[in-house]
């Protein structure tokens, strides 16, 4: 929503607004992109939308080429993708600073998302059960475990019903493999809440 976009914009402040053209990003017979490799690129939301990530990482690429900034914000609540960007950065020797932004919360838990627009109250309802799951999951990955953590996860989103669970798991935040021993666990769950897939995470420090 452009419109909107750069009416918040103003209001924050801002005063200067890149909107490129679709023409100028992708123009035609353009043959080059960023491809994401190995479990980063592949599992959870790279599974569930192959692809994807190399667009991130490409149009990403690009804008830290035209624009070349000092940081760039991105939210911690699209945590695969904050990974993807963090990892594209050392890899291509960006010089931008990437900062993650705390993942905003409404009152009752649910992750604030431009989706929420389209559940129904009752999907509402049963969309709660993704920030419940991280709770307990959180809850059971400083007691037991990532192991234990993934599989409370899994049961919360099962026995909710009006909820389709995707995935719930417990992987490094950097690479989306094993957690190590003693390190940070991502726990990370996605499920389909009536017409609208929903995402959340949260990050357990040792």
């Amino acid at each position: 929503d452009e419109a909107r976009d750069v009416g918040l914009l103003e209001d924050a402040g801002v005063n200067l607004v890149f909107l490129p053209a679709v023409e100028q990003m992708y123009p035609d017979g353009a043959v080059t992109t960023v491809h994401v490799d190995g479990p980063l690129g592949s599992t959870l939301e790279g599974a569930a939308r192959p692809g994807h990530f190399d667009g991130v990482a490409t149009v990403v690429a690009k804008l830290f080429n035209v624009v070349d900034p000092d940081f760039a914000v991105f939210g911690q609540k699209d945590a695969q993708q904050v990974a993807v960007i963090r990892r594209m950065v050392r890899d291509l020797s960006y010089r931008t600073e990437i900062v993650v932004a705390p993942t905003v919360r409404e009152r009752d838990g649910l992750a604030a998302s431009s989706r929420n627009a389209y559940l129904t109250a009752a999907d509402r309802d049963a969309a709660l059960a993704l920030h419940r799951a991280l709770v307990d999951g959180e809850e059971a990955c400083r007691g037991d475990g990532p192991g234990a953590a993934a599989e409370r996860m899994r049961d919360v989103l099962a026995e909710t019903a009006g909820l389709e669970p995707d995935y719930a798991a417990a992987v490094d935040p950097y690479s989306f493999e094993t957690p190590s021993d003693g390190g940070p666990v991502l726990l990370a769950v996605a499920a389909r809440v009536g017409r609208t897939r929903l995402i959340d995470n949260v990050l357990v420090q040792p």
